[in-house]
């Protein structure tokens, strides 16, 4: 049979305190269940080269709430992984065909370990792609510590110091101590970022999901007990980085390994926000995840 794709078309939802927007690529394949992409803060426009992966099935993404062109009614409020889950509980209900296929990434894959938790029927198979869970990795107290310290170097001097810090954490690699997060913040022009503080406060990853995201604890009975397969993926190139020790620390807690995926924590990207991974391995290795029967 040919597969045919159309362009996508796009949607909108109404959930508690915010309006999603929301994208739909249709297949004339019908056997396979929707899959569905996500991230957080990353919203549909980072999954156009993945999505492209996948012109055999019914392909939905979309920008969680606060990001791009989803809105939430109070920008300034922290936006919580339950927050989250509910969003995407709504989302798959809408789309009324049953149990979905997840790939989740980064803060995404934080929000679908919640959405799984409570609402396993949802989901078929999860591949929840590094989840930046600083509350389960080993140097828990100095990971916590230093997640706070990015989230008020943001409220005390803005964007651009903010992001720098940011972007020095994530890529530090090895356990984090109370000395690292008591570390001054980098110097903004270090990464290209802009050093003046435009009064805002609403940035949807240093502001809204930074605290709730990385303090998160999931629910790992619930998650054992889910009628939902569960894959736990980590990048190839980020060993040593906070979101892949943390995938590792999830999967242990679940009673399995972690997945390597192609590239580090952006390996699906394909130019998405001047980034590049591997995405033909990458999706050549989802599509492979996903194809494996339950055990």
């Amino acid at each position: 049979m040919t597969t045919t794709t159309t362009q996508p078309s796009t949607h909108t939802l109404e959930t508690e305190g915010a309006t999603l927007a929301y994208d739909i690529r249709p297949t004339s394949e019908t056997s396979a269940p929707i899959l569905l992409l996500i991230g957080s803060p990353m919203g549909a426009s980072g999954f156009g080269t993945l999505a492209r992966h996948f012109a055999d099935r019914t392909v939905v993404t979309y920008d969680p709430r606060g990001v791009e062109r989803s809105t939430k009614r109070d920008p300034s409020s922290p936006s919580t992984p339950e927050e989250h889950a509910d969003d995407l509980h709504r989302l798959i209900r809408a789309l009324d065909a049953g149990p979905v296929d997840l790939f989740a990434s980064s803060g995404g894959a934080v929000n679908a370990l919640a959405l799984v938790a409570k609402h396993p029927d949802d989901v078929r198979t999860l591949v929840a792609h590094e989840p930046p869970l600083a509350s389960i990795v080993p140097d828990r107290e100095g990971a916590l510590a230093v997640s706070r310290a990015v989230h008020e170097t943001y409220l005390r001097s803005g964007f651009g110091a903010g992001m720098a810090h940011f972007i020095a954490v994530v890529s530090h690699r090895g356990p984090m101590t109370a000395e690292f997060a008591a570390q001054p913040a980098p110097d903004p022009a270090m990464f290209g970022m802009p050093a003046e503080d435009d009064g805002s406060r609403t940035d949807a990853l240093l502001g809204q999901n930074m605290i709730s995201s990385t303090h998160y604890e999931p629910d790992f009975d619930a998650l054992r007990a889910a009628s939902t397969r569960i894959v736990i993926a980590a990048g190839e190139e980020s060993d040593g980085e906070l979101a892949h020790r943390a995938a590792e620390a999830a999967a242990e807690r679940l009673g399995s390994a972690a997945v390597a995926f192609p590239g580090g924590h952006g390996g699906f990207l394909g130019g998405e926000y001047g980034q590049t991974g591997e995405p033909d391995a990458f999706a050549a290795k989802l599509r492979e995840v996903l194809d494996q029967p339950a055990e």
